[in-house]
């Protein structure tokens, strides 16, 4: 976390004031599709519950608080901004859209289970990847303002994974299984859903 976290450290020292940060992520909300801009308005730090946080140990006051809040760490007025910049630019076609939404930050470096992704998006989660959080939160530490987006880059597979006493499926050679299995499959980085 120290050296995710070290170029936004280096930042506050230099008088950054304004953040923005990007990355790729699996699309949980079943209204989104591959190409989708989803610009962040929170986040789960599903790494972070369980002690993987970037402001573990000894607090440095020089850039924040001990506790510091993150109820309005993805700040309202740069969002605005950002869909006010949207209906100007936007392509005509329409095909690509811009949503809002909430940001599931894991820790990998596996991609999610099935059944992860199904809990993830019934949390609230709209978009899920392994990055961007440990960064906003070391910038709000710091007092920086944040605007965050996320490009959909595949659609993440929610529904249940097949079950080996399925009738449906005890015809299949052992091929057609692996092809079967194989719509699940699922990466962050990839413009498909293969």
């Amino acid at each position: 976390m120290e050296l995710v976290t070290f170029a936004t450290r280096v930042c506050k020292v230099l008088g950054v004031e304004t953040m923005i940060v990007t990355n790729a992520a699996g699309g949980l909300n079943p209204n989104y599709s591959v190409g989708d801009i989803v610009c962040l308005n929170d986040h789960l730090n599903m790494a972070g519950l369980v002690g993987f946080h970037p402001l573990r140990g000894p607090n440095s006051d020089d850039f924040g608080v001990r506790f510091p809040p993150l109820s309005d760490a993805y700040d309202l007025g740069l969002r605005q901004k950002a869909h006010r910049t949207w209906q100007k630019v936007r392509p005509a076609d329409g095909n690509r859209k811009m949503h809002e939404g909430v940001y599931a930050f894991v820790a990998g470096p596996t991609y999610e289970t099935r059944a992860e992704c199904r809990m993830l998006h019934q949390l609230g989660a709209d978009v899920v990847g392994m990055s961007t959080v440990p960064e906003i939160i070391v910038a709000r530490h710091s007092g920086i303002r944040i605007l965050a987006f996320s490009l959909v880059t595949n659609n993440a597979v929610l529904q249940p994974v097949p079950r080996g006493d399925d009738a449906a499926l005890s015809s299949m050679s052992p091929q057609e299984l692996v092809d079967h299995l194989g719509k699940g499959r699922q990466g962050h980085a990839g413009a498909y859903d293969w």
